[in-house]
């Protein structure tokens, strides 16, 4: 059957929700709204007000809930209503949720998921448009993952609720309506922390996650057919833990990677993507590690800007013929 990227969240959820009624829903504009962008639509009408739970703007306090009520057997899956303002509920997340199992000596855990609406290309803004993954993939007790795909972002999403320690689950704001995929029905998952081939190729290896996905996928398809060089195209899906078998593993297989993403260059998880290939798979290279990612300024709304400073399919085209000639 085919969805949407956005319509294999809400059954995602539905699912969960249905399949085990320790899992709720809680954040801004969740119930009556049914969400921002309507993700959560009809899950008010379908478990109830004890289950969808409207919250006030406070994010530190949507979390710091959702931690609460995970220490006492619940399964929370709470929404930042934009990723970007996820930054107010920082220490609970990487100061309690992170370390909780920890602190009790494994006695404790924080089945919690947090859902973060996240991503550039719709004219969002400065405070709408933030791709804020890598503060949080250097704290150890989270998992971080960001589907590029409908199949991806359902069973991902699925894996997360059921994982019993906290989940950063962030969803890209462009793909909502944008991609649409054939999914299959009924109950599956997808392995958190597994990466996986979206394009096979044997020239240069492109590693990527999220929104850039697509488009490097298109760009591949053009230097193959422009120029003949194989491109093959790794979806990361999961940033923390990094699947580092298959980032090695297509490193070693094409000898020329280029990193992208829409976070931030200075400080984005291509950094250190680069210097685990570099100590770990130096003698197979051909060319240098190259990244592509977003300038680092801030999100710009005016269009012309925004698209500027965003890493977009032709930008990724221009940097895989650079680095294929090296």
């Amino acid at each position: 059957m085919e969805v949407t990227y956005l319509k294999a969240i809400n059954d995602a959820l539905r699912e969960e929700m249905g399949r085990d009624e320790n899992v709720f829903v809680m954040g801004e504009d969740v119930a009556e709204l049914g969400g921002a962008f309507k993700v959560t639509e009809g899950l008010l009408e379908a478990f109830g007000s004890d289950r969808v739970i409207d919250t006030p703007i406070s994010e530190s306090l949507i979390v710091g809930a959702g931690i609460g009520a995970a220490m006492l057997g619940m399964r929370p899956v709470v929404e930042m209503q934009f990723a970007d303002f996820i930054s107010c509920a920082f220490d609970q997340i990487v100061n309690m949720a992170a370390t909780l199992r920890f602190r009790h000596g494994g006695r404790a855990s924080c089945p919690m998921v947090i859902r973060g609406p996240s991503g550039a290309g719709i004219h969002g803004a400065i405070f709408h448009s933030q791709n804020p993954e890598a503060w949080f993939t250097r704290v150890p007790g989270l998992k971080v993952v960001a589907p590029s795909t409908p199949y991806d972002a359902k069973g991902l999403l699925k894996s997360a609720i059921r994982d019993d320690d906290p989940v950063l689950y962030f969803e890209h704001k462009r793909l909502y309506r944008s991609v649409k995929e054939d999914i299959p029905e009924g109950d599956f998952t997808v392995p958190i922390g597994a990466a996986e081939v979206k394009h096979e190729g044997r020239d240069l290896s492109i590693i990527t996650y999220g929104g850039t996905v697509q488009q490097s996928i298109d760009a591949a398809r053009i230097v193959e057919k422009a120029d003949g060089v194989s491109i093959e195209v790794l979806d990361l899906r999961t940033l923390l833990p990094l699947d580092r078998e298959a980032i090695l593993a297509s490193v070693k297989k094409t000898g020329k990677v280029l990193i992208v993403h829409e976070d931030r260059l200075t400080g984005g998880i291509g950094g250190e993507i680069g210097a685990l290939i570099a100590e770990h798979a130096f003698e197979y290279l051909d060319g240098p590690v190259t990244r592509l990612a977003m300038a680092d300024t801030h999100n710009a709304f005016s269009p012309p800007l925004e698209e500027a400073i965003l890493p977009n399919t032709n930008k990724i085209v221009e940097a895989i013929k650079r680095l294929a000639s090296y």
